[in-house]
């Protein structure tokens, strides 16, 4: 009788959808479109240098959501990050015949196919070409995928050929294991497992198989119908082997055939008169009682504005009163939507308010002149200490990882290529032989972001972050226990010292130890094996703590105890970059003042090491061409010179300085701006005047930015999203308005804060982790993403822009590092921009 109902259920919907499609049409940005419903054709590449991104191939965007995604010829059942991934060119499109055509081709395979997609109705065709027939080798493995987001699907139901079933919340399914020596490659033949020596590999079976499947027939917004012509449709769950796998529907592409060899039918549910929520974009923080308070609204353009919106306010009593009713005005298109405005600055006595809209209200939020006393703590308190590596970091009653990495670091061989970017270079520019163990590197530093690695330009920077935060603003909180002896940290327990001073200590022993050992920096400390590289989990169990030992068989375990067999201790990259040696003089110099008086002996090796890398590099970029703008080692060493001036006051450094800045300034004020302004308390009233038309510059940039966008901070459009350049942005106001309060208004410092803490595209979440207690977002892309949580005081990278038109930050799935990934370099970024920011509206 259930399953009847069920069923009775289904077909009422099903004769809804059949009867409320609209014709999907090419529309001038090249993709298929009718109103909440878009198929991109490979409007988004996959980049090669981290292969499968999930943002690539064809993408549907349906109802607001970008759902689905990787529509391309693929080699396995589920791909994996490092998979192969197809090479797309000759993208052919063609509005008489409404067709968008793509050549994909695998070079390791010598193998090409076409993909040509073509509305018809409600929905597209896909269809894939061969010229050739398959190469032997990828018979079996060869076919046509497309992916679909697990948090918009889990739990909802599914149809194949009218057999119902549900989409599982957490992974459960059917493997099996097969040889290695069918396994295809994956990217440059790195390897994703570790096999415990089995030498066989995992294979997913599918959940389901036939020739008609219906996704979420149960829920009208996420309800697609997929048919299949040639072969059966099957449906596998990417997460059976990796947690950021995607729901996956795949065709085989038969043996021995060329010419149309698979057709799909593809129809996406279009709910008619459908229009996507209003975004109200505002401060989750809250505001200021003088602050201006504008929000952004963020209206899909089938949607016709209301004229006006108002503030309520709740009373002791629980009640919510009318107390602003405002105009709305109207900003403009901007790319997909259109924008509105609604000021209510004039609202400035302390309480708790929210916005309406129409008929949408937002959460509430605060007015007080306290609100943003506290926009930093969870980032220093939280975040930051549990990035510190080669330490055991407790919270209460939980270790958040245990000491990582006591089996230290071997020296990379020559010629080595890295999956995460990095490369050893013919020679390893040290004393230490092919994977010797480099002693004393396991010392200090940060993690680099979601990973476990230590980046050295990151970590140079963070370290820069946290002197600048010092010695601007001098910051007594101490809320972490810290001792180097024990390598032991515990949260929220005071000891006397200012964090900020600690962290400044910390990551100066590793950057001190690379210097002193190596006798350079390294290019990073980074896992020498891709299956531990994604590792999710303590740090300290990323490895087993035992120094590698070749005179031992696989997994063996020596009979001391002392060494092991297993190939995971991580690598010292050692390369020799002088631009980033001249990087790090910087960071040596300031971080040698900052520690002076607490740790004089590191402070006395950090000049020593500044010194000498400065001299060093110099010389060795003597040869090595510069441009005007100081790229490429020019920059760091004007901020070099600028540093090592203020540590010793020697006029040969200031005099450097000088001669980089004013070049650098007129290519592009935006780019040394904040150096500059650096520079202000160490020199004369004459420098402050010739930099005042570099600032006028810099105020016409601010203007224009009001223009190119409604929310005027500088919005990224790359494949990570542009939450540093807006940190940046507001960190450079903040200075600028300092010293040229005349020429840079404080105000414009509040658009940062804004979009940080919720005015923004696509929702209105607070991209900081528990900052802005109504709603910050759910998950980040941390060490924790597995668990769909967070770690606090994370910063998102922010909104992501994917071709043409589309932005998006997933708060139901964690796992998109371009837009949810927190970096130690971003969020000690932010740490200075708070520090100057709560600073500044005092």
């Amino acid at each position: 009788m259930k399953r009847l109902t069920f069923l009775s259920v289904v077909m009422l919907l099903l004769a809804a959808f059949y009867a409320s499609g609209q014709e999907l049409k090419l529309n001038d940005l090249e993709y298929f479109e009718t109103q909440g419903v878009n198929v991109l054709v490979y409007n988004n590449l996959f980049t090669g240098g981290f292969n499968d991104e999930k943002t690539a191939g064809i993408e549907m965007i349906h109802h607001g959501v970008r759902t689905s995604q990787g529509g391309a010829v693929r080699l396995s059942n589920t791909p994996e990050q490092w998979d192969l991934v197809p090479a797309i060119s000759n993208r052919k499109v063609d509005r008489a015949s409404q067709t968008i055509e793509a050549t994909l081709r695998y070079n390791d395979y010598d193998f090409d196919s076409r993909v040509v997609v073509t509305a018809r109705g409600k929905g597209v065709e896909i269809a894939v070409y061969l010229d050739k027939p398959l190469p032997k080798a990828l018979e079996g493995s060869a076919g046509f995928n497309l992916e679909f987001l697990p948090s918009q699907y889990w739990a909802k139901t599914y149809l194949m050929d009218g057999r119902p079933n549900r989409f599982p919340r957490y992974v459960v399914g059917n493997t099996i294991t097969r040889p290695n020596s069918e396994k295809l490659k994956q990217f440059k033949g790195f390897v994703t497992s570790d096999d415990r020596g089995t030498g066989k590999f995992i294979d997913p079976l599918p959940l389901e198989t036939g020739r008609t499947f219906l996704l979420a027939p149960d829920e009208p917004e996420r309800l697609i119908k997929i048919t299949s012509q040639d072969a059966d449709l099957m449906l596998f769950d990417g997460r059976m082997l990796a947690q950021n796998g995607w729901f996956v529907v795949r065709s085989l592409l038969p043996a021995g055939k060329t010419g149309k060899v698979l057709t799909w039918t593809v129809e996406p549910n279009a709910i008619k008169d459908w229009t996507r929520e209003p975004n109200i974009g505002f401060s989750q923080v809250g505001y200021l009682p003088s602050q201006p308070k504008v929000a952004v609204i963020e209206l899909d353009k089938k949607d016709k504005p209301i004229t006006s919106a108002s503030i309520y306010k709740i009373g002791d009593d629980g009640n919510a009163t009318k107390v602003f009713g405002g105009n709305i005005v109207p900003w403009g298109d901007y790319y997909k939507y259109h924008y509105v405005k609604f000021d209510f600055s004039s609202v400035n006595t302390p309480g708790i308010y929210y916005i309406q809209y129409g008929d949408f209200k937002t959460n509430n939020f605060l007015i007080d002149n306290s609100v943003y006393n506290k926009i930093t703590d969870a980032t220093s308190d939280i975040w930051i200490p549990i990035h510190m590596n080669h330490m055991f970091v407790n919270e209460a009653y939980r270790v958040w990882h245990g000491e990582p990495f006591k089996d230290g670091y071997l020296q990379a061989p020559p010629n080595s290529d890295h999956f995460d970017l990095h490369a050893q270079g013919p020679t390893t520019d040290t004393k230490y032989k092919t994977l010797e163990k480099i002693p004393g590197l396991n010392i200090g530093g940060f993690f680099d972001a979601g990973d476990f690695d230590i980046e050295t330009g990151a970590n140079i920077g963070v370290v820069q972050n946290f002197v600048q935060t010092w010695e601007y603003f001098k910051p007594l909180r101490d809320q972490t226990f810290v001792d180097q002896k024990q390598r032991y940290v515990d949260l929220h327990r005071p000891d006397g010292t200012p964090d900020v001073l600690q962290f400044i200590e910390h990551g100066t022993l590793n950057l001190v130890a690379q210097a002193e050992i190596i006798g350079h920096m390294t290019q990073t400390l980074s896992n020498a094996v891709l299956d531990n590289y994604h590792h999710l989990g303590d740090a300290a169990s990323l490895t087993d703590g035992l120094p590698y030992n070749p005179e031992l068989g696989p997994y063996e375990v020596a009979s001391d105890g002392r060494s092991s067999g297993v190939k995971d201790d991580l690598w010292a990259f050692t390369s020799r970059n002088p631009g980033l040696d001249l990087r790090a003089a910087t960071m040596f110099a300031a971080a040698s003042r900052a520690l002076k008086g607490y740790n004089d002996d590191l402070s006395a090796r950090a000049l020593q090491q500044s010194k000498r890398l400065l001299k060093e590099a110099t010389e060795l970029l003597a040869n090595q061409p510069q441009d005007s703008t100081g790229r490429g080692g020019g920059s760091a060493n004007m901020a070099t010179n600028l540093q090592l001036y203020i540590a010793t006051g020697e006029k040969q450094y200031i005099d450097k300085f000088q001669e980089l800045l004013w070049p650098a300034l007129e290519l592009n004020v935006n780019f040394g701006l904040l150096t500059a302004l650096d520079a202000i308390p160490h020199m004369d009233a004459s420098y402050k005047e010739k930099l005042g038309p570099y600032v006028l510059k810099y105020k016409e940039y601010i203007d224009g930015l009001e223009k190119d966008n409604p929310y005027g901070v500088p919005i990224g459009l790359r494949n990570w999203a542009g939450g540093g350049g807006v940190v940046s942005f507001g960190t450079t106001i903040c200075f600028a308005s300092k010293h040229f309060p005349d020429i840079i208004e404080a105000s414009h410092a509040f658009k940062t804060t804004n979009w940080l803490f919720g005015c923004h595209p696509y929702h209105n979440y607070s991209l900081v982790a528990t900052v802005g207690a109504a709603r910050p977002k759910a998950v980040f892309y941390g060490n924790n993403r597995a668990d769909f949580s967070f770690i606090p005081g994370n910063v998102a990278p922010g909104i992501l822009f994917r071709q043409p038109d589309h932005f998006e930050n997933y708060d139901d799935w964690p796992f998109l590092w371009g837009q949810n990934e927190g970096t130690i370099g971003g969020n000690t970024s932010y740490l200075i921009f708070g520090s100057a920011f709560k600073n500044l509206v005092k």
